[in-house]
């Protein structure tokens, strides 16, 4: 007779975790086995929806400047659709390595430009049918359990099964996409419809209005998408889990920041519209060889097994795709990567809040600098709007930017109290060395026979954290 009181799956998981919890290995490791943890693929969804959605604004736009005879509009913004939906396409086959797979259908999608619809497809059969068989785990995950952005107790390893590893697979397939399509995609063309607007006197069509906003959308979605794989790479270790706060502060941070940049180019642009091309240059130039000095710099080598089957030639090509997509990054937002050609990921692991302040600064004063400049060589057209408040919200919009990117840092970031130096900690540096400066100046005006020797210990001290603390007391 059959026993009809089996344990299930999860009283199985609860029953090996506890044991483990209650006995944990040598090596201080705690071993989950939880096979039924399937996230459904929210992140798939979405970017496909964006990519149907732009794709579909920009055909109707398209066919409207055509009756219109627009034959300039109308080349550039099948250009700006059509070159990161080939992209896409190319990125999608790339990471499932389709090439080499008797897969026509598949093939046939991405030549008709529906790869995604076909992959969003798949990575939702992949959900439905996830848990429904038993299947061995593919790797293990080992993981430090983070609360209230500190470390917690021993690591944990988890078994990701087949299912969740197509699911995963689908997801960083899709996160390459989001960025290509947001910014060699959308940022053009939100960019150009925002200049054809202001050059055909404010006549906003319902069509170019829709592909304006769902452009801002899909490039602010773009940075996130950014900002979490950089937080994701460098703390690798830890289970990282992101608070609704923490993206509503990142949401309010970059869709200001894009707003603002995309806007002071456009103005600029109506005064000087050769002008313009060159500092994008100069931008797009400053940002693709900085990584590759640093490189030549270091006097390093290629990294190896990027791909298998790359030679050093292949490998050049790919580092120099990067290269560019890093740099259109970094024309309109902080990428929130620093790249090191050196490493196999591609990406520096160590922060580098001066490489942050250094871009924000200079951003600034750029975006002031082009700003002020339309503002006294901007033509008669613009003789109805209230210029000057335009200029002061400009400024002030981005100064919101900056500030919500110092609250992220100081309160919302999920690993915040893994930094050795966090925003409070560098102003209230600045302030100390702004006091002693004024306190030595002071000193010296009092008695100008004594000299005052120079202050060579005025540096930051390593702030140890409570996690190295607890890992020092383990041990």
């Amino acid at each position: 007779m059959e026993n009809n009181n089996k344990p299930s799956e999860h009283d199985i998981t609860e029953a090996v975790a506890q044991r483990s919890v209650a006995n944990p290995s040598e090596n201080g490791v705690v071993k989950v086995i939880n096979h039924g943890e399937v996230h459904p693929p929210f992140s798939v969804l979405w970017a496909t929806v964006l990519y149907c959605a732009e794709f579909i604004c920009a055909s109707v736009l398209s066919s409207m400047y055509h009756k219109t005879e627009d034959v300039v509009w109308m080349g550039l913004t099948i250009t700006f659709m059509l070159v990161p939906s080939v992209l896409t396409q190319l990125t999608l086959t790339f990471v499932h390595r389709d090439l080499g797979r008797d897969r026509p259908l598949v093939l046939f999608m991405h030549l008709l430009q529906m790869g995604p619809i076909i992959r969003c497809i798949e990575a939702i059969v992949v959900y439905c049918q996830a848990g429904k068989n038993e299947e061995p785990y593919v790797t293990i995950s080992r993981k430090i359990k983070l609360k209230h952005g500190r470390g917690l107790g021993p690591a944990f390893e988890c078994e990701i099964g087949h299912s969740e590893r197509k699911l995963a697979v689908h997801r960083n397939a899709f996160k390459r996409t989001a960025v290509i399509q947001a910014f060699l995609g959308s940022t053009p063309q939100l960019t150009l419809q925002l200049y054809a607007t202001i050059q055909e006197k404010y006549i906003l069509l319902p069509s170019r209005l829709a592909l304006m906003i769902i452009s801002l959308i899909s490039i602010t979605y773009g940075a996130l998408v950014c900002s979490v794989l950089a937080i994701q790479i460098k703390y690798d270790d830890y289970k990282v889990r992101m608070k609704p706060t923490a993206y509503l502060c990142m949401i309010l941070w970059r869709g200001l920041e894009i707003a603002t940049r995309i806007t002071t180019l456009v103005l600029f642009s109506t005064a000087f519209t050769v002008w313009v091309v060159l500092v994008g240059l100069i931008n797009l130039f400053i940002f693709f060889f900085q990584p590759w000095v640093e490189f030549w710099a270091r006097r390093a080598s290629l990294p190896e097994n990027v791909e298998n089957n790359f030679s050093k030639l292949g490998t050049t090509v790919v580092l120099c795709m990067v290269t560019f997509l890093y740099a259109c990054i970094n024309i309109f937002c902080w990428s929130a990567v620093q790249l090191n050609l050196a490493d196999h990921d591609l990406v520096e692991k160590q922060p580098r809040w001066r490489s942050l302040a250094v871009y924000y600064t200079l951003r600034f004063v750029e975006n002031v600098t082009l700003i002020v400049l339309w503002y006294y060589f901007k033509s008669d057209f613009y003789e109805y709007v209230c210029t000057p408040l335009l200029v002061v919200q400009l400024i002030v919009c981005y100064t919101l930017a900056v500030l919500f990117m110092l609250l992220f840092h100081q309160f919302c970031h999920p690993c915040r109290r893994l930094f050795h130096y966090n925003v409070e900690d560098c102003l209230r540096c600045a302030c100390c060395w702004r006091k002693k400066q004024s306190q030595s100046l002071a000193e010296q005006a009092d008695d100008p026979q004594v000299e005052v020797p120079p202050d060579l210990t005025n540096h930051l001290t390593v702030k140890e954290t409570d996690i190295l603390d607890d890992i020092m007391e383990a041990a």
